[in-house]
């Protein structure tokens, strides 16, 4: 039989991409291996052959802008503003059953085929906006009265820390002289928390089965735990923040015996503007404050609005200056030498934080290494070590333990180190202390060895010293007239303390 085209069976008068409409909210879930899940929602709007609408990936919602493709499946790609640029992510997505699966493209190439479930309409949304609160100043909480030290889990451990490691840490510490020679913070970063109990309570993943056991553990040693946390609905990893619990979150932290918190911006520009980070962390200051326990608050939002004027408003004690630093010359050299301006904001409760040390991770030397705490000591900045202590060689011990570098960054005066002298790669750097020493960096930033010379008035100090002891050396040294010389390695410090 023949049919003309005004008889031809309904089905075959149907358009192909009607059969796999991709209209609808899909979760990819995929396991992070502690109990919890990291989510992504698509939620899709198909139009023929165009697909439009969000995609939430751990803390980031991207909104749809290209996407071309047909029956067979769709590439969509989505972007997002973020710190002044755009953030932008690739998927292949083709409908097979009641599902969808989905591949994710990177300029490396494709990553593994994943599927994502239908699932109600509204999951995986934004929540509703909290309006930040009007700006009041919170009280100091007394601490910190010189710059934080300590241990903090990220640099070298990322998301594998636990529980035990946490444990072995603190023993560590304990046993290889830095607890004596004053790191007293053992501080988890990111990824150990859990889902919110039907009651909104925060509780850790199984990766940490009983934080307060863990606290009460870390205190027996004779230290403290510090612990982390976003004001956004999401950490950096996608982990649960503190938005809209962040009193309930504080008394949890206070109960579990908590000492120190963490608390990163990331997430937070989900639902809030950068103009809005005073107001934000002002609320955590103030619930910190109310638990009534000592709670040492760390403010991390990368420098971001000049935050050095007024984090110490919020009852922060510390805040980042910039960028996460990396195990690097070029990372370390860039933001330590770069805080020179900042020393005005500095003070015994609140320090400036170029970031956490990257002492014995590896990628440095130890000459490198030196100039590292030689640097961050100057600063006054949080000793707040990151590698693994558990098994790190002497020369990094010795590096991270010597009193008379740390008693330059602990100097109860708490003041910054400024930048007084420079010729080429080469350049001075004083601080006052307390007794009415100065303690004096020479840093060659080339990576050959050069001869150092310069004038001691033209460092600020008016008389020939009388007193000069090398920090590193540990030896004394006697006055050759007005001018200092000396041979300094590449990359490499002399530290001195002149009287």
């Amino acid at each position: 039989m023949v049919f003309s085209k005004f008889f031809l069976p309904l089905f075959l008068l149907i358009p192909a991409c009607a059969t796999v409409d991709l209209t609808g909210n899909w979760l990819m879930a995929t396991p992070n291996g502690d109990g919890t899940m990291r989510r992504v929602y698509f939620h899709l709007k198909q139009e023929g052959g165009r697909i439009a609408g969000t995609i939430r990936a751990t803390l980031h919602l991207y909104s749809i802008d290209k996407s071309e493709g047909g029956p067979e499946g769709f590439t969509i790609s989505a972007g997002m503003a973020l710190l002044g640029g755009e953030r932008r992510v690739t998927y292949r997505i083709k409908r097979v059953g009641e599902d969808l699966e989905v591949t994710q493209v990177t300029p490396q190439g494709a990553g593994p085929v994943m599927v994502a479930h239908h699932v109600p309409e509204g999951e995986g949304a934004l929540p509703a906006r909290i309006e930040p609160p009007v700006l009041h100043p919170v009280r100091d909480n007394g601490l910190a009265r010189t710059p934080p030290m300590g241990w903090n889990s990220w640099n070298h451990f990322a998301g594998r820390i636990d529980d035990a490691t946490v444990r072995q840490i603190t023993d560590a510490m304990a046993a290889n002289g830095m607890r004596d020679a004053g790191y007293v913070y053992v501080n988890i970063d990111d990824t150990w928390e859990g889902e919110r109990d039907s009651h909104g309570n925060i509780q850790p993943n199984k990766k940490f089965p009983d934080m307060k056991a863990l606290a009460d553990y870390v205190h027996s040693k004779g230290l403290k735990l510090g612990i982390y946390s976003s004001p956004g609905p999401n950490t950096c990893e996608g982990y649960e923040g503190s938005y809209g619990h962040e009193e309930q979150d504080a008394r949890t932290y206070a109960a579990w015996g908590i000492d120190y918190l963490k608390y990163d911006w990331c997430g937070a520009f989900t639902v809030y503007k950068d103009s809005e980070m005073q107001a934000v962390y002002q609320k955590m200051g103030d619930a910190l404050l109310a638990t009534g326990r000592d709670i040492v608050f760390s403010v991390c939002q990368y420098g971001v609005g000049e935050v050095w004027k007024w984090a110490p408003a919020v009852g922060a004690n510390l805040w980042r200056t910039g960028g996460d630093i990396s195990d690097s010359w070029e990372s370390m050299s860039r933001i330590g030498f770069g805080q020179n301006a900042l020393a005005p904001y500095a003070g015994p409760g609140h320090w400036n934080d170029p970031d956490m040390l990257e002492i014995g991770n590896g990628h440095m030397t130890d000459t490198e290494y030196r100039t590292h705490m030689s640097l961050w000591s100057m600063l006054a900045a949080p000793l707040i070590a990151g590698n693994d202590v558990r098994n790190m060689s002497a020369a990094i011990r010795d590096i991270l333990t010597n009193r008379e570098v740390i008693a330059v960054d602990q100097d109860r005066a708490g003041r910054q180190a400024k930048r007084v002298w420079q010729l080429g790669r080469q350049e001075v750097w004083t601080k006052p202390l307390a007794n009415g020493d100065t303690a004096v960096a020479v840093f060659n930033r080339a990576s050959e060895t050069a001869k150092v010379t310069f004038q001691w008035k033209d460092t600020g100090i008016t008389n020939v010293p009388s007193y000069i002891r090398d920090l590193w050396s540990h030896t004394e040294q006697k006055a050759s007239g007005p001018a200092w010389s000396a041979e300094v390695p590449g990359h490499g410090v002399i530290l001195l303390r002149v009287r």
